[in-house]
């Protein structure tokens, strides 16, 4: 058992303000960060530090190296990880207001050259009871979907940052979609009718999160932990990571729901994105507290 994820590696530049800015509007931050960031590399951290054997696909570009150690740091293996001197390596720039609210603006660079022929080769070594984890920040999502279901693993995406033909395009190949509500709404206004999928993981912020089981018609629904939230950004990230491991470690839904929530509501209460996923001895002790 195995997480693959092909994903995003960036750098983000977090600005805290007082509030956002509006259109037009000009505001000095109060503090500048630097950390890991990118749907993908959270996910991995994710995974990693809830305890499942995780392996990132990737791309860097110049600069940015630390991120790879970070990753290493984690637990992440980054084999898989090329690098393309010619391009950018991805980053975020994060604003973040006194309410923890967050808007970000994403160079994806690498993220969207990432060598097909290298993915589908690092693929070759994933089994049937493996995970592969997708989100809509790289190219390639389809090639290595195609790939693990080959491969006879199960395929978890993140529709995210949301577009509905990238969603379309990967849910002939895809087990579980992962969104949140504002994105679940989109794709019920887009696709009415029944989704080729076995399962929907929905999060919807300090209301919890849900999880339909499209074959049984079953809803599983986790409230979330109550927290004092410092930094919202990565939340996500952090529940599907954890999720997608206990799945991977044999969980069933309403546990791996639980154990997720959980180490969602602990990493809002850190500042950072990647950086601030817990470990799964410290979400262990937050469920047993």
């Amino acid at each position: 058992m195995a997480i693959w994820n092909l994903g995003s590696i960036n750098i983000d530049h977090v600005y805290r303000l007082d509030s956002l800015p509006n259109p037009g509007e000009t505001l000095a931050s109060r503090s500048y960060s630097e950390g890991l960031g990118g749907k993908g590399a959270n996910q991995s951290v994710a995974a990693a530090r809830a305890g499942s054997a995780t392996h990132h696909l990737g791309a860097m570009g110049t600069g940015g190296e630390w991120a790879l150690d970070r990753l290493r740091d984690a637990g992440v293996d980054v084999a898989g990880v090329a690098h393309l001197p010619d391009q950018a390596t991805g980053h975020a720039i994060i604003l973040l207001d006194a309410m923890a609210e967050n808007a970000i603006v994403i160079h994806p660079g690498a993220n969207w050259a990432i060598p097909e022929d290298g993915v589908a080769s690092a693929l070759d070594a994933m089994g049937h009871s493996d995970t592969l984890l997708l989100q809509n920040e790289t190219n390639a999502q389809v090639a290595a979907a195609c790939k693990a279901r080959e491969n006879g693993a199960r395929v978890i995406y993140s529709a995210a940052p949301f577009d509905i033909d990238a969603v379309r395009a990967i849910l002939p190949h895809a087990d579980i979609l992962a969104m949140n509500e504002h994105e679940a709404a989109q794709l019920f206004a887009a696709e009415p009718g029944d989704l080729p999928v076995a399962g929907l993981l929905i999060t919807k912020g300090a209301a919890g999160a849900e999880y339909r089981d499209l074959r049984s018609g079953q809803t599983h629904a986790q409230p979330s932990f109550p927290v004092t939230p410092v930094d919202t950004t990565g939340a996500g990230d952090t529940f599907a990571g954890f999720f997608a491991a206990a799945l991977d470690q044999g969980d069933d839904i309403p546990a791996a729901l639980r154990l997720a929530a959980a180490a969602a509501a602990l990493q809002v209460t850190r500042q950072g994105a990647g950086d601030a996923i817990p470990t799964r001895a410290e979400v262990d002790a937050f469920l047993n507290r």
